[in-house]
């Protein structure tokens, strides 16, 4: 049953959690255009679009969109074999038409055929490219761009070389605002007194007091004094006419050019298929467990290339690291991407000036502490304990993310996946059903005696459908097997829909081990069921 989303109703909360996420696209922004061989407006367009326009048609209330990392390579190839960037930005369109079809034609629903363990092995894995990433910039060694994620790095390094690195090129006032930095933003959330100024983000005193810092340490001369290539460096227009300039418009000529087409496709194809991955964790990281319409996805996502094509944008996709630092700051809709957009274009139009003061120390601060959240122990033991079969896609997952790349992480722990799903039910069928029901009626949810992470789709839609107010039991009388999806899929609906919705919910036949079972003050509240 869909509601209304009113997009000012948390509106402190997602002011703040769309500041943070500012602070961390600006750089990202401008470091994946560098890296793809683009101008560097053009992922500030693709930012402002991403963040505005798809943030407005998405239905998701945690994903934020913007300039991928793993679009990067795909774009440098295209621009350089294509032979100029306006040729280019026409392939973008055309990627956008192909995505607004995927989207008509129900492309989406393929999302909901990946298991959990395999979106949070995804997750971790992203997690732990971040750290090893943003490390060697807390240190003050800039030599990556802002938001790769490869292991190959494009200077013929890689991640782990570049940590060994380091130590040839420590700058001592990157260590002290990296460090600063840290405390401020672990200690917001802990110290009394701090928690008064709960409203004003901790990312935003940490990169004032940054700034602050360093404008010290150069006004004094201190040694600590962090150089301007260890900054923001956002490009300022000196006048109207490089102002005019930022702005490039497709060239349609080559739309009849057989390699135009091709990247077209290509970019499409890659850039929905990171999209529907980023919507999937983003509805796990959503703490009120809403689901994303991912068909409306990709309609938004074609939108807004179309859009940012048109105006000398980058390709764009729904994006895990500005989407967990988004879910993180404790955004509650999808007002905070539509903040985001909106600062990343008054900001560089207003004060560029002041942001290339901002020291990239402070922005790998804030990062580290995003990677950590999404790749905290208690994931790794969480999947340990449910056993080999949850646990090896999970960890395979995470490994090729870190060495290769997401879509073959993704790949190998979906294989994984299918490989220990069939093993386990090479000679049993499943059945999944579901009773019709009217308004004022209980509805019976009866599963089926295998229930695997194939069931997923079937019955997050039945979740979702069943209205407020109702009554509904879920039997599992007849089941030998159900997986850890669903389980959780249960639980959150039980524990947090159920609750927000006033839906009173019966489990019966659950084993004892699933800990779903009415128990306790939940016994005063079960209803007697219809024949």
């Amino acid at each position: 049953m869909s509601k209304k989303i009113n997009l000012f109703a948390n509106l402190k909360s997602d002011f703040a959690s769309g500041l943070v996420v500012f602070l961390v696209a600006l750089p990202l922004c401008l470091g994946i255009a560098m890296a793809s061989g683009a101008p560097l407006f053009s992922g500030i367009i693709s930012g402002v679009i991403g963040g505005i326009v798809v943030g407005y048609l998405s239905t998701s209330h945690i994903s934020v969109s913007g300039p991928a990392a793993g679009l990067t390579a795909i774009v440098l190839t295209a621009i350089t074999d294509l032979g100029a960037f306006d040729i280019f930005l026409t392939a973008v369109f055309i990627a956008g038409l192909i995505q607004l079809a995927l989207g008509f034609l129900k492309a989406g629903s393929l999302s909901n055929y990946i298991p959990t363990n395999v979106i949070e092995g995804m997750l971790a894995g992203i997690g732990i490219i971040i750290i090893l990433k943003q490390l060697p910039h807390a240190f003050g060694y800039d030599s990556d761009f802002e938001g790769d994620l490869a292991f190959s790095q494009t200077d013929g390094s890689n991640t782990l070389t570049s940590l060994l690195g380091i130590v040839d090129y420590v700058q001592l006032g990157s260590i002290v605002i990296t460090a600063i930095s840290l405390i401020i933003l672990i200690a917001w959330d802990k110290v009394p007194f701090l928690q008064k100024l709960k409203l004003i983000p901790a990312a935003l005193i940490a990169v004032t007091i940054g700034v602050v810092l360093n404008e010290v340490f150069i006004a004094t001369g201190s040694s600590l004094a962090i150089a301007k290539e260890h900054l923001v460096s956002l490009p300022i227009p000196t006048s109207v006419e490089e102002f005019k300039q930022i702005i490039v418009t497709p060239n349609f000529s080559g739309i009849t050019n057989p390699k135009v087409w091709v990247v077209g496709l290509t970019i499409a194809i890659v850039a929905s298929i990171e999209t529907l991955l980023c919507i999937e964790a983003a509805d796990r990281m959503d703490i009120h467990k809403r689901y994303t319409d991912t068909n409306v996805e990709l309609k938004a996502q074609g939108i807004g290339n179309i859009a940012s094509s048109l105006l000398g944008g980058l390709p764009m996709t729904s994006v895990v690291v500005r989407s967990s630092a988004n879910a993180n700051a404790g955004a509650q809709s999808k007002m905070s991407s539509i903040i985001h957009g909106s600062l990343l274009l008054l900001s560089v139009l207003t004060i560029p000036a002041l942001l290339n003061k901002i020291p990239l120390a402070t922005l790998a601060a804030i990062l580290l502490l995003v990677g950590y959240k999404l790749a905290k122990p208690a994931t790794f033991k969480h999947f340990w304990k449910n056993g080999k079969y949850q646990f090896a896609p999970f960890i395979a997952t995470l490994l090729a993310v870190v060495f290769l790349d997401l879509l073959k992480g993704v790949a190998l722990g979906l294989l994984i996946s299918v490989f220990a799903i069939l093993r386990g039910n090479m000679k049993r069928a499943y059945i999944f059903r579901k009773e019709e029901y009217h308004d004022g009626d209980v509805i019976h949810i009866d599963l089926a005696q295998e229930v695997s992470f194939l069931n997923k789709a079937a019955i997050k839609t039945t979740l979702s459908k069943i209205p407020e107010n109702s009554k509904v039991v879920i039997n599992a009388q007849d089941t030998v097997y159900i997986a850890h999806d669903v389980l959780d899929l249960i639980k959150e609906f039980k524990k947090i829909r159920a609750k927000e919705e006033n839906i009173k919910v019966k489990l019966t036949g659950f084993k004892k081990e699933y800990e779903l079972e009415n128990t306790g003050e939940e016994e005063k509240h079960v209803f007697v069921t219809q024949s």
